[in-house]
């Protein structure tokens, strides 16, 4: 009975497809043992050692461009730097698997809570909040798309990241987003902030809700002290695709009143 194994025995015993070494054939970088005398290729103990390598060098990231040329060329210190950048790069992407996972969480964590919460309105201690400007819009204009085209090549993570506009009085308005462990243009202080929930289906209807939202301030005797952060929460339109979800925050000084720790519903 002959040592070597046919194509299909190989496959079969390594976990992969007859394609899959024909492949490799093909690139130059697996060989049978032999050829028989009917044609059928053959695998020996040397080319299943081979094809193991193989496997686990493409499991690890590399091309098989970089295992042909490690396998003409290659040195052990070669193989270490292979293998050093590959750990890099499954870092990098287990960070950007762990990034992805948090802000899952945070979208079903907000869709919750708009979802449960039965007071629109309440009076929340937030903590400090750096925004990056990104670019400003009159306050009158609606955005659309050829607005966001002037700003550069590309969006930021549109859908991903809470749009923050920023209300500072006068008739412009700047869109900013969030920034961590770095410097941004612009620090909201932590404190207390009046704090108002809200969805609707286009811009046409946010002066009714910002009234509403300094009417509330005036009966529970808040201070408004500014800048009015209106914050577009695009994601949770995930859930239901013909609204778009809000949040009004702005700084809110007591007035002696213990009124302000009251909630309305809206």
């Amino acid at each position: 009975m002959k040592k070597e194994i046919t194509i299909s025995e190989f496959a079969k015993l390594m976990g992969v497809s007859v394609h899959q070494i024909r492949y490799f054939e093909e690139k130059g970088i697996l060989f049978p043992s032999y050829i028989d005398e009917n044609q059928y290729r053959m695998y020996g103990i040397n080319e299943i050692y081979r094809l193991a390598h193989i496997l686990l060098l493409r499991k690890v990231g590399l091309s098989v461009q970089a295992v042909r040329d490690w396998s003409e060329e290659g040195t052990p210190d070669d193989m270490k730097g292979l293998l050093v950048q590959s750990v890099y790069k499954i870092e990098v992407e287990m960070a950007r698997l762990r990034t992805l996972s948090d802000f899952i969480c945070k979208v079903l964590d907000e869709n919750e809570r708009y979802g449960q919460e039965t007071a629109s309105f309440q009076v929340t201690q937030r903590n400090q909040l750096v925004l990056s400007s990104w670019f400003e819009k009159d306050i009158e204009s609606q955005l659309d798309a050829r607005m966001l085209a002037q700003q550069g090549d590309t969006l930021p993570e549109l859908i991903e990241a809470d749009i923050h506009y920023v209300y500072e009085g006068g008739h412009r308005v700047m869109l900013c987003t969030e920034v961590h462990d770095m410097e941004g243009d612009m620090v909201l202080p932590a404190g207390e902030y009046l704090s108002y929930r809200f969805s609707i289906q286009g811009e046409e209807g946010l002066e009714q809700h910002f009234n509403q939202f300094q009417a509330f301030a005036d009966r529970s005797s808040l201070i408004l002290t500014g800048p009015r952060i209106l914050v577009e929460k695009s994601y949770l339109s995930l859930f239901t695709q013909e609204s778009i979800y809000y949040e009004l925050l702005e700084r809110a000084d007591r007035n002696g009143n213990d009124a302000t720790k009251r909630e309305e519903n809206q």
